[in-house]
């Protein structure tokens, strides 16, 4: 891990249990704390672990407590930390750390305040961390953000901000942030998060070509629970009242 000074690490905030969703593919959510315009905001985020043999790839960190670490390792061998989005990546430092040999991949522009250098770059059609997978990039985007695709269970979604799926303000959520993200309608499924919008700019032809590109059933997404099945009619629904 090459930095100019030493990185501070997140601290390992409460989080829940991995869960195997499907074979081969856990979910575990965590705790996330920042701070805009002097509001603390408390929510929660999801990371995703795909095992590919005894490789684990790591998608959307969220550090683990010591007693996270012991199961995760119980899985498999950790190998590869990808970061999808722009505003997530903020344990991806402690877990090039805490497994050295693991190669970090991010999309072109990605960058670290801590000056952390990603080893590989994820591109369209470039070779990817784990197989049946594929990137898709939003191209209408001020900010780099991807989703990725699995080609298993009849299409597998992994989105970080551009897409969630908060159907509850969870137990990581303070009061306060809880109370206003039901105020504010974010509290949907299959949400394009409007926030995200706002900050990236991106526009709507980006989600009419994933729509047309790419076949799947389940979504699982850094905020909210996995959504199963029906996942692509609900994106669809989504897309077609927010941009139509």
């Amino acid at each position: 891990m090459t930095s100019c000074q030493p990185i501070q690490f997140t601290p390992a905030w409460p989080h829940g249990d991995i869960q195997e969703i499907f074979p081969d593919v856990f979910f575990v959510t965590g705790t996330n704390k920042t701070q805009h315009e002097g509001v603390n905001i408390q929510t929660s985020r999801n990371m995703t672990i795909i095992r590919n043999g005894s490789e684990l790839t790591l998608i959307n960190t969220v550090r683990l407590n010591d007693e996270g670490l012991k199961k995760l390792d119980q899985l498999g061998r950790v190998t590869h930390i990808v970061r999808i989005g722009a505003f997530h990546g903020r344990d991806d430092a402690f877990y090039r750390n805490q497994y050295q040999s693991a190669q970090l991949w991010t999309l072109k522009g990605m960058t670290y305040e801590s000056g952390l250098k990603s080893d590989r770059e994820l591109a369209p059609g470039g070779e990817m961390p784990f197989p049946e997978c594929s990137l898709f990039v939003f191209e209408t985007s001020s900010l780099p953000e991807g989703i990725l695709h699995i080609k298993r269970e009849g299409g597998i979604l992994i989105s970080c901000d551009s897409i969630q799926n908060i159907t509850a303000t969870d137990e990581f959520y303070n009061q306060e942030t809880a109370k206003s993200f039901q105020d504010q309608g974010l509290v949907k499924s299959a949400n394009i998060s409007p926030i995200w919008i706002g900050a990236t700019h991106a526009k709507g032809p980006d989600f009419d070509r994933l729509l047309k590109t790419m076949a799947f059933r389940h979504l699982i997404t850094a905020h909210g629970k996995p959504l199963k099945n029906t996942a692509y009619e609900q994106v669809t629904a989504t897309f077609k009242r927010d941009f139509s």
